[in-house]
C-alpha cells in the first residue's frame, strides 16, 4: 500500500465512524413526536391558566363591585347613626 490509499483508507474508518453515530428516520421522527407530544401538553397548560386568569379577573372586578357597594352602604349607615 502507498500512502494514498493509507489516507483514503483513514478517511473511510472516519467516514462509517460518523455514520454510526447519526440517528436513524426512525429515532428522529421517535425524537420529534416525543417534542411534540411535549408542546401539545404546554399548550393546554397554558390555555388552561389562560382561561384561569379570565375568570380570576372577572372574580375580581366582582369582589372590587362587592366591596365599593359596601364602602357606601357603611358610609350610610355612619351618617344615619351619626358618627364618622
Amino acid at each position: 500500500m502507498n500512502m494514498n490509499e493509507d489516507k483514503v483508507i483513514q478517511k473511510l474508518i472516519e467516514h462509517d465512524k460518523k455514520l454510526d453515530e447519526l440517528v436513524t428516520k426512525t429515532e428522529f421522527h421517535d425524537f420529534k413526536n416525543r417534542i411534540f407530544i411535549a408542546q401539545d401538553e404546554i399548550i393546554t397548560i397554558l390555555r388552561r391558566l389562560d382561561e384561569e386568569r379570565i375568570f380570576t379577573t372577572a372574580w375580581v372586578s366582582r369582589i372590587e363591585k362587592e366591596v365599593e357597594e359596601h364602602k357606601e352602604e357603611i358610609a350610610k349607615i355612619k351618617r344615619t347613626l351619626k358618627i364618622s
